[in-house]
């Protein structure tokens, strides 16, 4: 019997090395891209970071490849305890404040080189990661940015169509799902954090005004709706529907109300279909990432509906076959800040999720 139980675990540890071995070294890929980003994309003078490695149509980035970037950094500072990465990003998200009325927020561009528009969607992905790292680490700065930034998102909301948030402030002439989907899960987080029911109250209604204005019947969402024409624009993004995932599964954890399990699970078997084809999701790296976020929250509820292997597999390909020389990632001869930032967060990910 012993000698049963011996060669037993002997195999499971030949099984378990083997399976390790197979698995990609995904903390040495985010070294190498965390690498790159500081060599080729980061200007140590004025703090500020540069949008491609061509020529740009500005002296830095504009703010969103930020936006993917500080979330990044969140994923590095979870997967590599003890590295401060957010801290240096958030300094430079600071240069593109504007304490203009009637809120303050960030806008698209460095406030110091010129005045720019602020779109909601900029800032709404600055407080979803602010808020993932104060779940973290509890550090009272990261909520009173996310804070903030929940004021100025609802300086955006109107009855006009029914209700739903405008993407930019200076423009309203469209209600997207990229302004919606993460301005539910702002209100979300920081109703799961302070159990204020204001935030729960905004969350649903604008989760019920988004899926009844822009679901697709496929499973998946479109962009948005025109202002004052209701025109729907129907180009279908990965990123909106992740979004609209992750919320439909936190709605579910914090209400326990089944419906919005079904419609997450509805989402993540819509959006494989429409999604990944021929082996392969859609070009946008960190389009693919934010949906994966919502894969990833139902992955911890339901391990069969959250399966996230065409992420991997994606993943997989973009690394034999979109990595140049130099390590830099992307399938165009130039090379973007928000493609390095996107597959950061993604190795991130999949480095955490490969151990659940």
């Amino acid at each position: 019997m012993v000698r049963r139980v011996l060669i037993f675990l002997f195999v499971l540890s030949l099984h378990q090395i083997a399976r390790a071995q197979s698995e990609p070294d995904y903390k040495a890929r985010m070294g190498q891209i965390m690498w790159n980003i500081q060599k080729h994309f980061y200007e140590p003078s004025t703090g500020l970071f540069f949008e491609t490695t061509g020529k740009n149509e500005k002296p830095h980035s504009y703010l969103w490849p930020l936006c993917a970037l500080v979330q990044a950094a969140d994923e590095v500072e979870t997967v590599l305890p003890g590295k401060q990465y957010m801290k240096p990003v958030l300094e430079a998200i600071g240069q593109y404040y504007n304490t203009e009325a009637p809120a303050p927020g960030y806008q698209a561009y460095v406030t110091k080189e010129q005045k720019d528009a602020r779109f909601y969607d900029d800032n709404q992905w600055i407080a979803i990661a602010c808020l993932d790292a104060y779940n973290r680490t509890k550090d009272a700065a990261y909520m009173k940015i996310a804070d903030e930034i929940y004021r100025f998102q609802m300086t955006g909301y109107d009855d006009k169509s029914g209700g739903g948030l405008y993407w930019r402030e200076d423009e309203k002439n469209t209600k997207n799902t990229c302004s919606n989907g993460p301005g539910i899960l702002v209100a979300l987080q920081l109703y799961k954090i302070t159990q204020i029911k204001e935030y729960l109250t905004t969350a649903v209604k604008l989760y019920d005004w988004t899926k009844e204005t822009l679901r697709a019947p496929e499973g998946v969402y479109y962009d948005a709706i025109k202002i004052p024409d209701l025109k729907i624009d129907s180009a279908r993004y990965t990123y909106n529907t992740g979004t609209m995932l992750q919320a439909s599964v936190l709605l579910y954890s914090l209400t326990g109300e089944g419906k919005y399990l079904d419609e997450a699970k509805a989402l993540a078997a819509g959006s494989k279909a429409y999604f990944y084809k021929k082996n392969r999701l859609p070009d946008n790296y960190w389009f693919n990432v934010v949906l994966l976020r919502g894969f990833e929250e139902l992955y911890k509820v339901d391990k069969t509906a959250g399966d996230f292997q065409m992420f991997k597999d994606d993943a997989e390909r973009i690394w034999k076959e979109e990595k140049d020389a130099t390590g830099l990632l992307g399938s165009k001869p130039v090379k973007s800040l928000i493609d390095q930032a996107a597959m950061l967060e993604m190795y991130g990910r999949l480095e955490g999720l490969s151990h659940q």
